[in-house]
């Protein structure tokens, strides 16, 4: 079984700032595929990070021609690291990359760096967003803002797994946690005004996870996350 131990310090300094028990409002995005041999570590890092951060495994589909289609892919997710790559200047997107509060990308297997740009991302200032489940759907609310940012809705899986049958992974029982199903900008929230919406949340993914996440325009600095489990 993978293992993560966190610093006293790291740990404490998530708790403090938590947006569910145990999370902070911190969102880590790691871009994987069942099909890269790389990723494997990755997915089991971001499964250690789960009660810690806010956490999206984003499953892209540039490996699904390698002799194995990830069932979990979407090119949805391909676009957005495609677009990560842009504003981070880097050759090109990879697997696994793990991007934490839209402002750092890594290895996304470095557990170290992984848990050194959360506790830092934790520590500063944050939107409060606030969730609730309401009869009409959801019910989001963000507080007065110091800068206008993006509002981004996303439906997470809680977990999966793979009996992988063929590619670089053939043979290997492959588990995930918040898995990406879908994504979607809400609207865009002005320097100093607050955001209220209720949305529909579609019955397949109502067993799962909702994040939102306000997010700087152009794949830029995640200023704020929240969480609602089933």
């Amino acid at each position: 079984m993978f293992r993560i131990l966190l610093p006293v310090t790291v740990a404490a300094c998530l708790l403090a700032t938590a947006a569910a028990p145990g999370r902070a409002p911190v969102l880590v995005e790691l871009f994987t595929s069942e099909g890269c041999s790389s990723c494997p570590p990755a997915d089991q890092l971001l499964a250690a990070l789960d009660s810690h951060a806010i956490v999206l495994g984003e499953h892209v589909d540039y490996w699904d021609h390698q002799g194995w289609r990830d069932p979990f892919s979407s090119h949805a997710n391909t676009v957005r690291q495609e677009s990560y790559a842009r504003h981070f200047g880097i050759e090109g997107p990879y697997t696994p990359q793990m991007v934490v509060d839209g402002a750092i990308q890594m290895n996304g297997a470095d557990s170290a760096r992984a848990q050194e740009e959360i506790a830092r991302a934790a520590a500063r200032e944050k939107i409060a967003i606030h969730l609730a489940r309401v009869a009409a759907g959801l019910e989001i609310s963000i507080d007065p803002t110091a800068r206008s940012t993006d509002v981004i809705l996303a439906f997470a899986q809680d977990n999966g797994a793979s009996q992988v049958a063929g590619g670089e992974n053939k043979g290997r029982n492959l588990r995930h946690v918040a898995i990406l199903r879908s994504l979607r900008k809400l609207g865009t929230v002005k320097k100093g005004a607050a955001f209220h919406r209720t949305v529909e949340v579609p019955a397949e993914v109502a067993a799962g996870r909702v994040i939102v996440f306000a997010q700087d325009s152009d794949m830029g600095r995640v200023q704020g996350a929240a969480i609602l489990e089933k």
